[in-house]
Parts: C-alpha cells; structure tokens; sequence
C-alpha cells in the first residue's frame, strides 16, 4: 500500500501526507523534498525510540548530511518548556543551522513538541512528521499546531509551523498498547461526529474489524480521517473560524485532563468530553435523546469511557475556564446538531456544563 494526499496552504500544495506500510519509501520521500543535503535530527521519546529509532536513524545515516538523535522521556507530563530547551541545547550543539530539518517520530507529544521547537530554533527551520500511534496519525501531526502545555495547562505555548512532509507508516499501528490504539479512535470518532454521518456508519459497521486491528480497514479509517483533518485546515489554517469545530469534546476533556494530573489518556478524555457535549447538545434541543444516547453507548465498544469516578464537578468547571479556546472572556463550546454536522457555541452556561459533569460523574458512594 501506497498513496498520498497533498494539503494545501493559502490555495497552494504545502505537503504530502504519504500512507505505506513501512519505512522504505522514507529516503526516498524526503530525497523528494530536497533534504537529503541537510542534517537532520530525530526527535523521539522513550517509548518509542527502542521500537523504531535507530531502524530510522540508520535509514538515514549515510543518506543525509548528518543523522543525530535526541530522545524526550515519554509522557505528556515531559511535553514542557524545560525538555524543549534541552531539544535547543543539543541542536546547538550538533551545529545545526537554519537549512537544517528535525523529524518527530513518535505520538502526538513528540509532533507537538519537535514542531515547537522547529518553530522557535533560529526564527524556525523545516521539520517532518513521522506519527507512530492512531491519535497523531489520525489527528496531530496534521495541520501545523504544534506547542506545549505550561504549569500543566495544556498547549498553552505554540506556534503554526507546517511540516514539509507526513510520512505515515501504518503498520506501526500493530505495536501499539490497545489502551493507546483506543484513546486515539477518540480522535476518530470526533472527526465523524463533526462533519461526515456517513463515516459515522462505516466505524459502527466496522467494529469489530477496527477493534482487532485489521490492516486493510485500519488503512480506510486513517486516510477517511487525514482526509476530514485536511478539508478543515485548508479552509481555516489558523483556526479563525470552523477549524475550531475540530476541538469537539476537548474544553471538557482537557478540564478533565489537568484535573486528574494527566493519569488518563487524552483521548479518554476527549470521549468523556464529547459525551458532555453531546448532553449539552440534546438539553439545548439541538439533538434528540436517542441520538445523544446513541453518540454516548457508541464509544463503549472501543474501550473508551463514557463515566468517571467521584469528579470534583466545581473544579473541573473552573479548569474549563483556563482553557486557551477562551475569546474576550467568552467560551467557546463545539456542540453538534446531529451527527455530522457540528457548531460553535458560545452560549452555554455554567450550569449546563455542571449538568454534563453530573451526567459523567459516577458517585461510588451512592451507585450513581
């Protein structure tokens, strides 16, 4: 399998995403973006760099000017400023300049921070995504957001870079721990519910294949999803308008996520938040009950949560209020209409949100 779909920047060709099933065609990819005159630095984290490192490193060795490394410990409680100046440190180090190109291998931390830093470095030289779970293959390493949380706020600090190049390797989705496979279907999920009823369909009939990582639906799933991600971007780069659609369930889900210290995935946070959102959506009479009954049981079947235990429903609230997608004050809410077809909100209340928490707040103490 190999295909590739362009992404466009200000109505021009910006990069490629390319689809295969393993590194092969990487060399060969980035000879194509004229990069093979550069050095170039990996960027990956702890976790993923005794599955793919050195196999990429050594790809590389030889073929460009210089390949180095530089690991980041995994977690997103690494994805800070402090581990971006040590990227800084080691690039100075190694003499890079501005013609020179840093590649993010690994999940959506390690996109964001090797794009930041990309970004930043000497005003900003190129950089490539090489994503390796479902959540920056699907999600993250599409559309130039890149960034790091700050005092565990998340992505409070960032910058849009573009990236020349996304090379996906989809059979790296084999490796992945199921709990890690499922928090990115997250992403998935959101993505149908915003703009395509019909992809909806496909992931519930599915299933099943999805759930046991079928390498052929597993390739349908990613290239419907970047496709979703891209028709976004392109018509809103820089998130002045219906970009903003694409951050369905995330002011809960990250309240959520700053709430429990970052112990839950994010994209267990995201379902419970587009769980909220799609409460909120069927109290404002936006959706009907089924619906919303719908949109919630289906994220069981993935393995994802739809409840939490014995939330603090007042602080939660409040931590959504540190949320960057705040305007003049304002909060701006994604709510859906019907599945397939989401908007911004900035009406909703304090007490609609305490609502939804209530809604996902499983008390132990009283079984409800």
């Amino acid at each position: 399998m190999s295909q590739r779909m362009t992404v466009n920047y200000k109505n021009k060709p910006c990069y490629d995403i390319v689809y295969t099933n393993s590194f092969d065609k990487l060399i060969e990819e980035i000879e194509g973006i004229e990069a093979l005159g550069k050095r170039i630095c990996i960027v990956t984290d702890s976790n993923v760099d005794p599955l793919y490192g050195e196999e990429v490193l050594k790809l590389l060795d030889g073929k460009c000017k210089k390949a180095v490394k530089f690991v980041v410990p995994a977690g997103e409680e690494n994805k800070n400023l402090d581990n971006i100046k040590e990227i800084y440190k080691f690039l100075i180090e190694e003499k890079f300049d501005r013609k020179d190109m840093l590649l993010a291998l690994g999940g959506g931390v390690i996109g964001d921070m090797t794009g930041y830093a990309a970004a930043t470095y000497l005003r900003g030289i190129e950089f490539i995504q090489v994503p390796t779970t479902l959540l920056s293959q699907c999600d993250s390493s599409i559309g130039g957001k890149t960034g790091v949380d700050f005092d565990g706020y998340k992505n409070m600090v960032g910058a849009f870079k573009m990236p020349k190049l996304v090379y996906m390797n989809l059979s790296v989705l084999n490796s992945l721990p199921d709990r890690q496979f499922f928090s990115g279907f997250a992403e998935v999920m959101k993505s149908a519910l915003i703009k395509d009823s019909i992809y909806y369909e496909w992931l519930i009939d599915n299933m099943y294949e999805i759930c046991g990582k079928d390498m052929e639906v597993l390739e349908e799933l990613v290239v419907r999803c970047t496709n979703i991600k891209r028709m976004v971007v392109e018509k809103d780069p820089t998130e002045k308008g219906d970009r903003a659609l694409l951050n369905l369930g995330h002011t809960i889900g990250h309240a959520i996520e700053k709430y429990m210290n970052f112990e839950m995935y994010h994209g267990e946070c995201v379902a419970l938040g587009c769980v909220c959102a799609a409460y909120i959506s069927w109290k404002k009479e936006m959706l009907s009950m089924e619906e919303y009954y719908e949109i919630r049981d289906m994220f069981v079947p993935f393995n994802l949560p739809i409840s939490i235990d014995n939330i603090d429903v007042q602080e939660v609230l409040k931590l959504t209020k540190s949320d960057k997608k705040m305007d003049s004050g304002t909060l701006k809410f994604i709510l859906l209409k019907k599945i397939g077809k989401a908007v911004i909100d900035t009406t909703v209340t304090d007490d609609e949100i305490i609502a939804a928490l209530n809604e996902i707040n499983f008390d132990e103490e009283n079984g409800d």
